[in-house]
């Protein structure tokens, strides 16, 4: 229990040393930018009062609500009841919208549901870190499945999603038939490639840099939220489509009508870094695995997609080369058509 304790004690040292560092670096870049650009530019929020038309949009599916034991969830569902269940998790600073694309394209032969995972969009929003650890994560998607009227699913995800997708697959192999994940690494896979790989650890100062309290949030909201203007639209997004538009990046923002309203999604980061999943969570994945990987990711290695292999027995790899790190949004038709494909090929 000792060595234990003293392991821990090294690792947040380091973490908090690391997000500390992180910190400083950010906050010198936001002093320039406050003198250069100027303290109205950089502090001025436009209002958003109006829901995004969108959002009521009927062509994407009918609104409803889940109610969990932990969380009552909101989810976007489109095809018929009687057809099988395909379950849609978004990452984090998302919500059931980042799904409008496969929405439409699955309700023919599915029955399509996206969901604002818990602490998004219109979901309920726990307070505390701890509230959005990755087994809790686990467990509503389990409880989603049930509450649907389904014992199994076709799992897709992305991002942190995509982890929750590798996590619920291992533990729970008998409520999957397939699975998808979109630029997202199995999360033991990512842990330990960070803490080899140079290029990696050096793309995820963010991490860190989350794990503080307020500061990110402030930082995220300077300049009408510019920070998702630039991880959505901007030359580090690295998209070309035009699938991704300035209404996406609109509807992002209005779920987000205050800085305190972002602490739920970064809580994701912060819950596992501070309280990092167990081995259960980390098991290899039975089902077959189809992973879609924009090779233009500006968070991610292409290295990890490789390397993500050992975590699946039987897992098949689709590099988009042009697509950024949302490349469900940026690449639809392909992704699209890959997963149609990848399904297919499996139901026969």
């Amino acid at each position: 229990m000792g060595v234990k304790r003293i392991q821990r004690g090294l690792y947040l040292l380091i973490i908090y040393g690391l997000a500390f560092a992180t910190a400083f670096l950010t906050i010198v870049r936001v002093g320039v930018l406050l003198v250069t650009k100027g303290p109205r530019k950089m502090l001025h929020k436009k209002r958003r009062e109006t829901e995004p038309l969108c959002f009521s949009d009927p062509t994407f599916g009918t609104h409803g609500y889940l109610h969990l034991e932990e969380v009552r969830l909101h989810y976007v569902s489109s095809g018929s009841p009687d057809k099988p269940l395909m379950l849609l998790v978004h990452g984090v600073l998302e919500n059931w919208y980042s799904y409008r694309y496969q929405l439409r394209e699955f309700s023919d032969k599915y029955r399509v549901v996206a969901i604002d995972q818990r602490g998004c969009g219109d979901s309920s929003r726990p307070s505390g870190i701890k509230e959005y650890q990755l087994e809790r994560m686990v467990k509503d998607v389990k409880q989603i499945i049930t509450a649907l009227g389904y014992s199994k699913c076709v799992l897709i995800g992305h991002d942190w999603g995509g982890a929750v997708t590798w996590a619920f697959a291992g533990c729970y192999p008998d409520m999957v038939e397939k699975i998808v994940v979109c630029n997202s690494p199995h999360f033991h896979c990512f842990r330990n490639y960070v803490r080899t790989h140079w290029a990696q650890f050096k793309k995820s100062w963010y991490f860190f840099f989350f794990l503080l309290p307020i500061l990110p949030e402030i930082y995220i909201g300077l300049n009408d939220y510019g920070f998702l203007d630039r991880i959505f639209l901007g030359k580090t997004a690295g998209v070309h489509t035009g699938a991704m538009t300035q209404e996406y990046v609109d509807a992002v923002k209005y779920i987000f009508p205050n800085i305190s309203s972002m602490t739920p999604s970064i809580n994701y980061i912060r819950a596992n870094l501070l309280h990092p999943p167990s081995s259960r969570y980390g098991q290899k994945v039975t089902k077959p695995v189809l992973l879609i990987w924009g090779c233009r990711d500006f968070s991610l290695e292409n290295g990890l997609a490789e390397k993500t292999k050992d975590f699946a027995y039987n897992m098949d790899i689709k590099y988009i080369k042009d697509a950024c790190h949302f490349v469900h949004m940026d690449e639809p038709e392909k992704v699209n058509s890959y997963i149609r494909e990848f399904l297919s090929k499996q139901s026969r």
